[in-house]
């Protein structure tokens, strides 16, 4: 279940990783796209003030992704670009380099669920257009591929749409 890098990672403008999934491409788009809050690390990776307790992605192109906080304030992180359930997302990331939402940065983060085997997904993530953070691409990358890392991050989706796909 350990996410790796993909092949072709060469280009400096973008951070690509992979997991195999133990779930069908529908429960790995639902627990993706619908329970983000249950994987995602609200407690460290946020953003807004309050403490925030759900991600949600709106379930249409041009729906937002954003945290809700306790309190009920939103903050936004991007948008949804394309949605083509079960198989394919793009959302913008939309956080800049100070970690703060800019609605004309842009960035994007593309999602393919392919599947593999009977009752498995290899999910595909590629984050980018880095170029968008201008000086700050090469901080930015080494945050998405290793220290903040996208590759964690998958590790824990995957590990809840295994679950998921168990109950």
């Amino acid at each position: 279940m350990e996410a790796q890098t993909m092949p072709g990672g060469a280009d400096p403008n973008s951070v690509r990783k992979v997991v195999s999934v133990k779930a069908p491409p529908a429960v790995a788009w639902r627990v993706f796209t619908g329970e983000m809050g249950t994987w995602w690390p609200l407690t460290i990776y946020k953003i807004g003030k309050a403490a925030a307790v759900d991600a949600v992605i709106e379930p249409r192109v041009g729906g937002r992704w954003y945290e809700r906080g306790d309190d009920g304030s939103t903050c936004d992180w991007g948008s949804v670009l394309a949605w083509e359930p079960p198989s394919r997302l793009v959302l913008s990331w939309d956080i800049t380099a100070d970690w703060q939402y800019d609605p004309d940065l842009k960035t994007e983060i593309e999602v393919r669920f392919i599947a593999e085997g009977a009752n498995g997904t290899r999910v595909e993530l590629e984050h980018r257009r880095l170029d968008r953070y201008g000086a700050r691409r090469d901080e930015m990358r080494t945050i998405f591929d290793k220290t903040g890392d996208w590759g964690r991050l998958l590790e824990a989706f995957a590990a809840c749409a295994a679950e998921g796909s168990e109950s």
